[in-house]
């Protein structure tokens, strides 16, 4: 990778108080989302830099750990996660933002590990068009659709109260809906020998008929490939860092994605949903250890990562 100067910031927005956490953007009007170490989340308009709204979503001894902003949500909603073991869904207007969120989860988790929402598959079929074939599970033990034919599907993935297992919560029931690895299954104790589940991507590929499946990354460096008619035990296991995962991608068509690491790689990898496979396309070895954050662009092509050397990387070209 050759080394180029960093380019002049087009804009520096400021008014948090505190080090923010987490930034997301609206998925199609120009707003950004931002979140502080102190609880307050501020909603910047990015044409005119400023701030529209800003509000505490939840305490200043917690802070905001993620915020996500979804087309499948609604054009006017976006979901908070706190260090407070609470997960916010809340209503904006031109007005600003609703004082008292629509729907509060209270998950009992207080980890560090960043909620995912399902990504729908940006190809072919979307998630409205899925199947709309059920799941039995041992939360509620009625059957449940796992697609949405008018909103989209509306599910987000968090690390546990157990903190090796993965939840899957309804924010518009509030409502638990699997947890990988089930009660049930035999899986339980291998899964909890990998340690705290660092990092997670929700999907929904085309190939599980509408099914929600998540990667999921471990202390110990391995990354599980889940699959919810099979909550007991992963489609796959495979271990591409030697430290803990800190951050997963998958891209817009769910076959492939990166992960990251708080090792001295990054790893490029494919999901083969015929065989069940997860396979190593590329890896990178850095100068410097240290993966927080990867993102990849919503046409597939190219991969952003954030390194702990202070370093933004953008020219990763994905082969996947």
């Amino acid at each position: 990778m050759s080394k180029r100067a960093a380019p002049d910031p087009v804009a520096v927005l400021r008014g948090h108080r505190a080090s923010v956490t987490d930034i997301c953007f609206h998925p199609s009007k120009p707003i950004l989302f931002s979140g502080s170490a102190d609880g307050e989340l501020r909603i910047w308009d990015t044409f005119r830099r400023q701030t529209l709204s800003s509000a505490w979503l939840h305490s200043a001894a917690h802070g905001i750990l993620a915020l996500a902003s979804s087309s499948s949500l609604g054009t006017n909603k976006f979901v908070s996660q706190g260090r407070d073991g609470t997960v916010k869904v809340w209503d904006f207007d031109d007005t600003g933002l609703s004082r008292i969120p629509s729907v509060t989860i209270k998950t009992n988790s207080y980890h560090f590990c960043k909620f995912s929402l399902a990504k729908n598959q940006s190809t072919g079929s979307k998630a409205g068009e899925a199947s709309k074939d059920c799941l039995e599970t041992e939360e509620v033990h009625t059957n449940q659709s796992c697609s949405e034919s008018s909103e989209g599907l509306s599910y987000v993935a968090l690390s546990g109260e157990n903190s090796s297992e993965v939840e899957i919560w309804d924010l518009k029931s509030a409502e638990r809906f699997a947890r990988l690895p089930s009660s049930i299954g035999s899986n339980s104790s291998s899964v909890s020998s990998k340690g705290m589940c660092m990092a997670l991507q929700l999907c929904v590929p085309s190939e599980s008929q509408g099914f929600l499946n998540v990667m999921a990354g471990y202390e110990d460096g391995t990354m599980l490939w889940w699959d919810v008619r099979n909550p007991g035990v992963p489609v796959s296991s495979v271990k591409f860092h030697s430290e803990p995962v800190l951050s997963i991608g998958i891209d817009g068509s769910c076959k492939g994605g990166i992960s990251g690491a708080a090792d001295e790689r990054i790893v490029m990898y494919s999901l083969d949903h015929s065989s069940g496979t997860c396979v190593v396309n590329k890896e990178i070895t850095l100068e410097r250890p240290g993966i927080s954050g990867t993102s990849i662009r919503p046409d597939g092509k190219i991969a952003a990562t954030a390194g702990w050397d202070h370093r933004f990387l953008n020219d990763l070209t994905l082969t996947v």
